[in-house]
């Protein structure tokens, strides 16, 4: 394929995932003219449906598919019939763990338009990105159960944090922070006083690299301090890097300030790899084939994975869109309440391009 040419593995999943991912997919197709690029897309049945039908989550040849493309867009995984942790396990976390995925990327930013629960915070409080480590920590599976189901069970989970983990996700947010040229601040969020081991990896990896970045600034907060300043001062962050587990709760909670579910996007990145982008928000069963849910979440993923590809004047396009829908047509960005069906909001995003 041309230098310019994207080959889209496209896992629109469960629940409204497909509403929204179809949305998305109509964006793409609209910016990629303008902007000189040819999209090819290929079409994964994975999810809740398919593990009912089939007993099987993610196989071997879909995996080594994936990883041949380019991007991965996913809209949602998560089915009322199956026990959770089974599609999660099998499948985000398999790709994750499987294409080496270790950056999660969540940038928090509120659009003029959009409510924010914070009293006195507009747009200009609000833009910042957490990047958080995505493929160690809690999440790596260590651990055990004893004596499960009785009066004296044990149960043992294991935090595996690695120099090499660390030290690659650290040196990335000092990378991306360096390139959003904003701040130009970087904030170790963690919890030093009590995980002393971790941590201390983390700390002492994050002011080591810190030396080879004399124009960025650096500081360090609690993971609880860091929750308390989101919500009091959110001004003060630029960029915050982060283990798993925090930032897993941290950017649900950037995620509310920023408007909600129905705006927030992020991106799984292997920098040397295939890259899995989507909406932070879950697949949301009781709204499926409503057309009630809300797109821009889905859009705003692609628009994560154009900058991640490197087509910049695109992401830029899709974000000015979806900044002029929020603030001149959407009466809000909750399911059944924007005053437009699901797809009726892709082509308000299509038209202000």
């Amino acid at each position: 394929m041309a230098k310019n040419d994207y080959k889209i593995a496209v896992i629109p999943g469960d629940g409204t995932g497909p509403e929204v991912v179809a949305e998305g997919i109509k964006v793409l197709k609209a910016v990629s003219g303008p902007s000189k690029f040819n999209l090819d897309f290929t079409e994964y049945d994975l999810g809740g449906e398919h593990y009912k039908a089939t007993g099987e989550t993610l196989s071997d040849s879909s995996l080594e598919s994936l990883g041949k493309a380019d991007a991965i867009y996913l809209g949602a995984i998560g089915h009322p019939d199956v026990k959770p942790g089974i599609l999660e396990k099998g499948i985000l976390l398999k790709l994750r763990f499987s294409l080496d995925q270790y950056i999660n990327l969540r940038p928090v930013k509120l659009y003029e338009g959009v409510d924010c629960p914070l009293k006195h915070k507009g747009p200009q409080d609000i833009d910042f990105v957490v990047i958080r480590e995505n493929t160690e920590g809690l999440y790596a599976g260590a651990g055990g159960c004893l004596k499960k189901g009785t009066p004296d069970e044990v149960a043992i989970q294991e935090s595996i944090n690695t120099r090499k983990g660390v030290e690659r996700c650290i040196r990335y947010a000092f990378e991306f922070c360096r390139k959003r040229n904003k701040a130009k601040q970087l904030t170790l969020c963690g919890k030093t006083n009590v995980l002393t081991y971790a941590f201390d990896l983390w700390e002492r990896t994050f002011y080591e690299v810190a030396e080879e970045y004399p124009d960025i600034k650096t500081d360090y907060a609690h993971v609880d301090a860091i929750c308390m300043w989101m919500v009091k001062n959110p001004e003060w962050f630029d960029v915050i890097v982060t283990d798993n587990m925090f930032g897993d709760i941290i950017t649900d909670l950037g995620a509310m300030i920023q408007g909600g579910m129905g705006i927030a996007a992020g991106g799984n990145i292997n920098p040397e790899g295939v890259s899995m982008f989507e909406p932070i928000g879950g697949s949301a069963p009781k709204y499926t084939g409503k057309q009630v849910i809300n797109p821009l979440a889905a859009i705003c993923a692609v628009h994560v994975m154009l900058e991640t590809l490197g087509e910049k004047e695109a992401a830029g396009r899709i974000e000015q869109a979806v900044m002029k829908v929020v603030r001149d047509d959407l009466k809000s960005l909750s399911a059944g309440k924007m005053g437009y069906s699901t797809s009726e909001v892709g082509d308000l995003v299509i038209e202000a391009l």
